[in-house]
């Protein structure tokens, strides 16, 4: 899963559209790359619904996904569930990551919205929530899941959920998550060598040097996604300003927040080395082409999300070479002089909208989902962790999952939600270009810490 992926078909700006996947292809994967338990989720019975609406018999959904996905297929078995145990049938559109924007965010203003829909907590912030687009999901935590007594609050950990980001001017969630993910730097156990996690960045560029050695490329970037470009930057300055600092900094009306804290220019700096080890036409090619250049074998590093393994896997099944990847990962090592051990997460989830004809229905739907005979589908088919403890973890996901889990690192939110701020536009018009610009080594570490110091500045005053 990757949060804004290209979508697997053009998406126009009407308000409804059919559907990319066609129809309700619930069918397993059967090539080399399947996973192994995919048609055992698929062929399980439906489990019983504890919470069943009293008057609504339908409901709209707009997804993120498409039909023909590993997490369009879980759903779908999760609609036919839904029905066969509650009776309310499910008007899902297929759109896409972008369908928040090109459909949701022009439809705010009328009636033709969906009832439910899905993207990460921070576009959900930023997009529609800010515009008041959404409503309360409080009372869903306090849905029964079908397991006993247990409610959506018992099976969810706090983490995925409990955060400020998460709120509404009122103080209530309005969103609750059915995936989490991280990010990590991804290599082929077969491939690569003994690789361990390195402690230092002098470790890490060790790394790459010995992957251009073997005559390898050293890092597959898809340089045309921005927030891809994002990664190395907000990476670095977290462990050095710590949660909130990077959303701090975005914020600061004057910019000069930039400037005053010297780790901001120390990530730079760091961030700077990278690029050299970026594998020839990183900045030229069309997503995915140098991810699926990364899974040919063609570099040994990629530094994406959790849903590296479900895509690749997915892309190399397509392929029909035969070709597996025994999937690795590692942490960004702490540069020097930094003092916070970080770790990202970001939650995806459901939010209901304000205009919602048929919220009772959706947010009995959100309440199955989170039963763990269906959300178990998401590691089982679509390889992607979960916010339930007491679900599987895929073995692909073992290493990145262990440092979520580790209370000596200081959680923070992906990106620091600096993504999700004034709308998005801060990060478009602000720290994108200048993000360019320094990975492709048009401006320095300090041209790159001082045009975000100007720009912001620029940008807040045009405001407002």
């Amino acid at each position: 899963m990757r949060r804004s992926k290209v979508m697997a078909c053009a998406v126009g700006a009407s308000l409804l559209l059919a559907g990319c996947g066609g129809g309700a292809d619930t069918s397993g994967g059967t090539g080399e790359n399947a996973l192994p338990g995919v048609d055992q989720y698929l062929g399980a019975p439906c489990p019983e619904a504890a919470v069943k609406p009293a008057t609504d018999k339908e409901f709209t959904y707009w997804a993120m996904w498409t039909a023909d996905e590993p997490q369009g297929k879980v759903l779908q078995k999760a609609f036919k569930c839904f029905q066969e145990k509650t009776g309310v049938k499910v008007d899902v559109q297929w759109l896409g990551r972008k369908a928040y924007t090109q459909n949701l965010v022009p439809a705010l203003n009328t009636d033709a919205v969906p009832d439910l829909f899905d993207q990460d907590v921070s576009k959900v912030g930023a997009a529609i929530m800010t515009p008041g687009g959404t409503q309360s999901v409080d009372d869903v935590f306090a849905m029964k899941v079908g397991e006993g007594d247990k409610t959506v609050k018992d099976v969810l950990s706090p983490s995925s959920y409990d955060f400020p980001q998460n709120k509404d001017r009122e103080g209530h969630n309005f969103m609750v998550p059915y995936t989490v993910q991280s990010s990590a730097w991804w290599f082929n156990k077969d491939t690569s060598g003994a690789v361990r996690q390195p402690r230092t960045m002098d470790d890490l560029v060790a790394l790459f040097d010995k992957a251009k050695a073997d005559g390898k490329a050293a890092i597959s970037q898809d340089g045309d996604i921005p927030f891809y470009n994002m990664y190395f930057f907000t990476q670095l300055a977290e462990r050095y300003v710590g949660a909130g600092g990077l959303n701090k900094a975005a914020s600061d009306k004057t910019g000069q927040l930039w400037k005053s804290d010297p780790g901001f220019l120390k990530a730079a700096d760091e961030t700077a080395k990278l690029p050299k080890y970026f594998i020839d036409g990183w900045d030229a090619a069309k997503f995915p082409q140098v991810q699926q250049r990364w899974a040919d074998g063609d570099s040994r590093y990629l530094y994406v999300g959790t849903w590296a393994p479900s895509e690749t896997r997915e892309y190399l099944d397509k392929q029909g070479t035969g070709t597996k990847i025994k999937y690795g990962s590692f942490q960004f090592p702490m540069p020097a002089g930094a003092t916070h051990d970080t770790v990202e997460q970001m939650s995806i989830g459901f939010a209901v909208t304000k205009k919602a004809r048929h919220a009772e229905a959706a947010k009995a739907f959100i309440a199955y989902f989170l039963n763990k005979d269906i959300l178990s589908g998401i590691p089982a088919v679509a390889d992607n962790l979960v916010p339930r403890a007491d679900l599987a973890v895929p073995d692909d996901l073992q290493q990145v999952k262990a440092a979520m889990d580790d209370p000596k690192k200081e959680h923070v939110l992906q990106y620091d939600g600096i993504d999700g701020i004034a709308g998005g536009k801060w990060q478009t018009d602000v720290f994108d270009p200048a993000d360019t610009a320094l990975l492709k080594g048009s401006i320095s570490p300090r041209q790159f810490v001082d045009q975000l110091a100007a720009k912001g500045a620029d940008f807040w005053k045009n405001q407002g």
